[in-house]
């Protein structure tokens, strides 16, 4: 069962919050984070992101990035723009887009339960993108990004997180530049936090990583370095946990991901259309048809200005975790294929559209170009399917969801304690 504790959080002060509030690091190339800390002091990015305080020469993963991380987060906390929790504490972290609301918990989650497949994972790392987390998180000492876990919801723990909200004022209530509401609350009384921690392990047997693979990678290979550091560990210091927060599934949304292509592998708009109509029903939309689909076997697909509905003909239509989902149709009985995107995770000739940027992005990348391309509007895949994927241990296709809205970094961090 789930291992789920309080924590002492190093968090902003509350006149602080929303200016430290940051997307996560990994939204940014270089020259974008740059520009987004430019005016903005006390954004967590200029931590997460140390290379923005240097001139280009300096490579975003050297030594003295990190070092100046580590620096930068210890003149926050002597500055009060931080402080540290007087006792373990959970955190309620609630999250309004467009009038829907998700509240999850904020907490640490073992690493033991990463390890023996108690929290599971849908999606494989890659070891570069661990190397510059598991550098941060070494060097400061500190989780500075949660990790973005769902659980089958619970009833008792769900009535508790909404008793816990309405005794108290949010600590936080501020909204972001992207319109987005963040408000937490602190669960400090002791009958309620032993009583969610009790919860946790008695009742959700599996916690799943909706976002954060790399990130909770990263968490777990400093913990296991640390207890290599420290043999005579015991298991309650902190190195033994990794930043989370906690969602219950039935709140969650996913977004659909999707794709553009920039050239049709040799074919003409013509030959290609004839092509892939094997394997799809075709069909060209009105302008006042819905452009996003509505069902799961359904694509839409952009090419020389024009909107088309893709079906999938039944026969290629799988009863398969993996197999059956909409991202695994296409890329099995069309990118790969006839398209010849064998390996998507490599291949620069695709590139991969989050939900939040629309339709209208596809269209664009489409129309910039001088030579045939074309654009797929997919139909998102749902945290059931996730969830299915993971209790069959098996991986999804990559980007096969995205998820938002986005948790910002810098409202809570976790400090290992390793030196103490």
């Amino acid at each position: 069962m789930a291992i789920v504790k309080p924590f002492r959080a190093i968090r902003p002060a509350e006149d602080k919050a929303s200016q430290v509030a940051a997307l996560p690091y990994d939204v940014y190339d270089r020259e974008e984070a740059c520009a987004e800390v430019a005016d903005k002091p006390l954004s967590f990015l200029n931590i997460d992101r140390a290379e923005t305080q240097f001139p280009a020469s300096v490579g975003t993963y050297d030594e003295c990035v990190y070092e100046k991380a580590a620096e930068m987060l210890q003149a926050r906390i002597s500055e009060g723009v931080f402080f540290k929790e007087q006792k373990p504490c959970y955190y309620i972290y609630e999250l309004t887009m467009d009038g829907r609301t998700q509240t999850g918990l904020v907490a640490c989650s073992s690493i033991d339960d990463y390890i023996t497949g108690i929290v599971k994972k849908h999606e494989n790392t890659r070891a570069d993108k661990e190397a510059d987390r598991i550098h941060h998180v070494d060097t400061t000492d500190t989780q500075t990004g949660p990790i973005f876990l769902a659980y089958r919801e619970i009833p008792e723990i769900s009535a508790l997180i909404a008793k816990e909200k309405a005794a108290t004022a949010p600590v936080y209530d501020f909204v972001s530049e992207d319109g987005i509401r963040h408000a937490v609350w602190v669960i400090s009384d002791d009958a309620s936090v032993k009583s969610l921690e009790a919860l946790f392990e008695e009742k959700v047997p599996y916690t799943y990583i909706a976002d954060g693979h790399h990130r909770a990678a990263s968490a777990v290979r400093v913990g296991v370095r640390r207890r290599e550091q420290f043999p005579d560990y015991n298991g309650s210091e902190e190195f033994n946990y990794f930043l989370s927060v906690l969602f219950p599934d039935e709140q969650l949304m996913i977004m659909p991901y999707n794709r553009y292509v920039k050239d049709l592998n040799g074919f003409t708009p013509e030959t290609f259309m004839e092509r892939i109509s094997k394997e799809f029903e075709v069909r060209s939309l009105a302008e006042s048809e819905e452009i996003s689909p509505a069902a799961k076997g359904s694509f839409g697909m952009y090419m020389e200005h024009k909107w088309y509905r893709l079906t999938a003909r039944p026969e290629i239509m799988k009863d398969d975790a993996v197999d059956g989902l909409d991202v695994s149709v296409l890329q099995n009985e069309l990118l790969g294929p006839v398209l010849g995107i064998e390996d998507p995770k490599t291949d620069h000739r695709i590139e991969f559209i989050g939900g939040i940027r629309g339709n209208a992005e596809l269209e664009r990348k489409v129309n910039e170009t001088d030579h045939p391309a074309v654009a797929f509007s997919m139909y998102p895949t749902s945290i059931s399917e996730l969830l299915a994927v993971a209790d069959a241990s098996r991986l999804m296709p990559p980007k096969s969801t995205w998820f938002e809205p986005k948790l910002r970094s810098g409202l809570f961090l976790h400090a290992l304690e390793s030196n103490k």
